[in-house]
Parts: C-alpha cells; sequence; structure tokens
C-alpha cells in the first residue's frame, strides 16, 4: 500500500456482555482503539449475544471485542460462536476483564474461553497498547497500514 493511499477503517465492535455493568474498562478501550484509527462501535454494557452479532453483521466488522468483570463470562459466552456462525459473522474474537470468580490461575481461564471459541483471552491488567497490537497482528494491518488510517480518521 503507498503512503496516502485511501484504505477502510479496521471495524470494531467492542462491549460488555450479559448483565454485567462495568463501563469504565471498555471507555478506555474504545479511547485508545480510536486513536489508533480503528472504526469503534461501543455498545455499552449488558448487552447480549444477539446484540454483538447483529451490530457486527451491520458494520461488516473486522473483531468483536467482550469485556467482562463480574466473574460470569463463561455462562454469558456459552454458545456465542455458534451463535456467530449462524447468523454467518465471520471475525476475530476477544475477550478480557475479571472473567471467572476466584480466578486464580489465569492461564486455566484462558484455556477455558479458547475452547468457547475466542481467538485471545486477556486479562484484566492488560494495557489497551496490547490489545492494540494483537489486531494488528491477527488482522494484518501492517504498521505502516495502520499510520495511514491514523492520518485519514
Amino acid at each position: 500500500m503507498q503512503l496516502g493511499e485511501y484504505c477502510m477503517p479496521t471495524t470494531v465492535i467492542l462491549g460488555v456482555i450479559g448483565s454485567d455493568a462495568h463501563v469504565v474498562g471498555i471507555t478506555i478501550l474504545d479511547q485508545a482503539l480510536s486513536a489508533a484509527g480503528f472504526d469503534v462501535e461501543n455498545l455499552g454494557v449488558q448487552t447480549s449475544q444477539e446484540e454483538f452479532a447483529a451490530a457486527a453483521s451491520e458494520h461488516d466488522a473486522d473483531a468483536v471485542l467482550v469485556s467482562s468483570l463480574y466473574g460470569h463470562a463463561e455462562q454469558d459466552c456459552q454458545g456465542f460462536h455458534e451463535l456467530l456462525a449462524r447468523e454467518e459473522v465471520d471475525v476475530t474474537t476477544y475477550i478480557g476483564g475479571n472473567l471467572a470468580v476466584g480466578q486464580d490461575d489465569f492461564e486455566q481461564t484462558r484455556t477455558t474461553f479458547r475452547k468457547l471459541g475466542f481467538d485471545k483471552v486477556f486479562d484484566s491488567e492488560t494495557a489497551p497498547e496490547e490489545v492494540i497490537r494483537s489486531l494488528e497482528r491477527d488482522l494484518g494491518i501492517s504498521t505502516r497500514e495502520a499510520e495511514t488510517d491514523r492520518v485519514q480518521a
């Protein structure tokens, strides 16, 4: 891609799943992703699986980022990837936060959510910059393309 050549912004759907009402994490992530040149659709808190799938389809999203801090993400995410498949939504999926009550061994939690179908699983201490770098790698956005997106945004 030539410098200055137009490229479509990468669209990311962001929200807090289930009955969780913790908004601070997604607010910070929304600001960081937007500053990095991503087109962010923030669904807010208490978002259903169906709302994530509908938004991803409607906005032709590249990625869906699910947040949960109240410790019940496993039950909230049961069947999520099956729903995405039924709705023919093919996106990269990340989840992060305090995903399990009494979470002692995050590697076990990571394994649980990878088995549920998530491409990446982050703990509640993950910096937004790490998520951005992961998205750039997983979505094949080169640094030069990312810079072009940022300049044109």
